[in-house]
């Protein structure tokens, strides 16, 4: 499966923002927020399917990462100062990816308040001039589907995307310990851009590894594109 495909199936459609929305999104608040009050929408965030890099996002690390997000803020191009926050996450599930047999997808739940200075915002992401962003985490175990070390920890000879004896060597990333911030992107820092992944040992030589004084380097990989999507707010009547 082409790269574009994974994406398209992964942005999401549009959902009813009903009363539970609604008791999630003031759980993040200090006061009680309506459905005019926020504007909401899903970011498609990351899957389990191979990616360019030769990695993919385990199941259970795609569940981690839905458990850690919530809370968590939304910038602009990574960007940590406070005056920078746009919105925030209320929720994160894994999903069903439409048209994938056992495609899973970590989907959040993101709202930002209607306000003056958000305005701006919402136009451009109803224009669909923001539509790239890019989520952090951190894994703590990567998996060769080769030997079975964990690059995480040790050094192991076989290399993302070569083949052994018929089989491609795919790093599976495993056990997140943290995700950061959520962040609009102008222009993505590589192509492809979307995710980064961050974990260390892989590919570092013994020698190199002394050199460096850590057997737990930390490295970024390429960013995978996410895309956003408006979820349109809807009231009973």
């Amino acid at each position: 499966m082409h790269e574009n495909e994974v994406l398209r199936s992964a942005v999401v459609k549009g959902l009813k923002l009903d009363d539970g929305e609604l008791e999630l999104i003031n759980r993040q608040s200090l006061k009680t927020l309506t459905a005019e009050d926020v504007y909401v929408f899903k970011v498609a965030a990351c899957n389990n399917q191979v990616d360019r890099d030769f990695e993919k996002f385990s199941d259970a690390v795609l569940s981690d990462m839905a458990a850690i997000y919530p809370g968590k803020t939304m910038v602009y191009d990574h960007n940590w100062s406070a005056s920078k926050q746009t919105a925030r996450i209320y929720a994160a599930s894994v999903e069903t990816m439409e048209g994938v047999v056992g495609g899973k997808q970590l989907v959040l739940r993101v709202y930002m308040l209607k306000t003056e200075s958000t305005a701006d915002v919402i136009a451009q992401i109803e224009g669909g001039i923001l539509r790239e962003v890019s989520v952090g985490a951190r894994c703590d175990s990567a998996i060769c589907g080769i030997c079975g070390a964990d690059k995480r920890k040790v050094f192991c000879e076989h290399r993302r995307g070569a083949v052994y004896d018929g089989t491609t060597c795919i790093v599976q990333l495993d056990k997140a310990s943290d995700v950061y911030e959520v962040s609009f992107v102008a222009v993505p820092a590589q192509p492809a851009a979307g995710v980064t992944k961050t974990y260390g040992g892989e590919e570092v030589p013994p020698a190199d590894d002394a050199k460096n004084g850590s057997a737990e380097l930390e490295r970024k990989l390429r960013l995978r594109r996410a895309k956003i999507k408006m979820l349109k707010i809807e009231t009973e009547e």
